[in-house]
């Protein structure tokens, strides 16, 4: 990559409007809740009562995923396609645990929503000690085997955001829905339709408002960075589906662990990113934001795709 190009990418700034970001996570919920009105409670006994696809799972997203990025990473440094910026941006995505969208995404693809939802909460749990750690450990190497001089600084997850993803985003919504669908059968059976619509609508409105709210910044350097995220995207969804496949896992929940090990939690990337001092020592590093919240469009639009591939497979679900 040309000195100038990097130089100008590291100079971007992408803004996250707090207010947007509350906004969308009230909407996540709602987007839950739609998700857990085809759940079963009994399901999650049967998830844990075979625990092979749960190790597997989690294998994948936070042992395989971050190791095989940062290999990507210095293949891509090798060729001069990536700065030392965007190979931090990687790491730092592969660190963070799976999105919250994954779980619709699995429901869209007739996937084990219950396995996504596991996956999904413990991922999440264990990011207070995995994002950190992990992004320490190959950030470093990275910047070791690429002879670039400086070091990593050590992230701090916020607790609350945490515990916002797990317990409002994701624990109050699903108990609603799956009482809903307990007690209210027939009213969740009308409403499963809608709310699937509804969804779609509204991850794709996500889209757009993503690059309306940052347009001057993706036109800057979206040709750059397209082919990195797609492939590094792409790794991750082969990741999760080659790694099931390998372990015999059920043809529905190796559409989880595809789905749950490409999507990942690039809204947390972000708000390390731009909502604290962490990075602050750091020289301009606009190529880590680029690569985070271009991440955070993709894997809506790839999500959507894979699940579109999905059904149309013939193939039986239950082997």
């Amino acid at each position: 990559m040309k000195p100038e190009i990097e130089a100008a990418i590291d100079s971007i700034n992408v803004t996250m409007n707090a207010g947007g970001m509350n906004t969308i996570n009230i909407v996540l919920a709602f987007v839950m809740y739609g998700v857990a009105l085809g759940i079963k409670p009994h399901s999650f006994v049967e998830v844990f009562q075979k625990p092979k696809s749960v190790v597997v799972g989690v294998c994948c997203q936070l042992v395989l995923l971050p190791l095989f990025t940062f290999l990507l990473a210095l293949l891509m440094d090798s060729v001069g396609w990536i700065s030392w910026s965007m190979a931090l941006g990687m790491i730092l995505v592969a660190s963070c645990p799976g999105g919250n969208i994954s779980n619709f995404i699995s429901s869209l693809s007739k996937a084990n929503i219950e396995l996504s939802v596991c996956l999904t909460a413990i991922s999440t749990a264990l990011a207070v000690l995995m994002t950190p750690f992990n992004f320490w450990l190959y950030g470093n190497l990275f910047l070791k085997f690429a002879a670039v001089h400086g070091e990593v600084p050590h992230l701090v997850i916020p607790l609350w955001d945490v515990f916002k993803t797990i317990f409002i985003l994701l624990g109050v919504p699903l108990t609603l829905g799956i009482l809903t669908s307990r007690y209210l059968p027939k009213l969740a059976e009308k409403m499963k339709k809608p709310f699937q619509y509804a969804s779609i609508v509204f991850f794709l409105a996500m889209v757009v408002l993503s690059f309306m709210g940052n347009l001057d910044a993706f036109v800057k350097c979206i040709k750059y960075i397209f082919l990195i995220v797609l492939i590094h995207n792409l790794l991750a969804l082969t990741i999760g589906f080659n790694t099931a496949s390998i372990f015999k896992l059920p043809r529905r929940d190796r559409r989880t662990l595809t789905i749950e090990t490409g999507i990942q939690n690039s809204g947390l990337g972000l708000v390390l990113l731009l909502g604290t001092q962490i990075f602050a020592g750091l020289p301009p590093h606009g190529g880590m934001l680029v690569i985070t919240a271009w991440w955070g469009v993709w894997h809506i639009i790839s999500g959507l795709a894979v699940a579109g591939f999905f059904n149309r497979s013939k193939k039986p679900l239950e082997d």
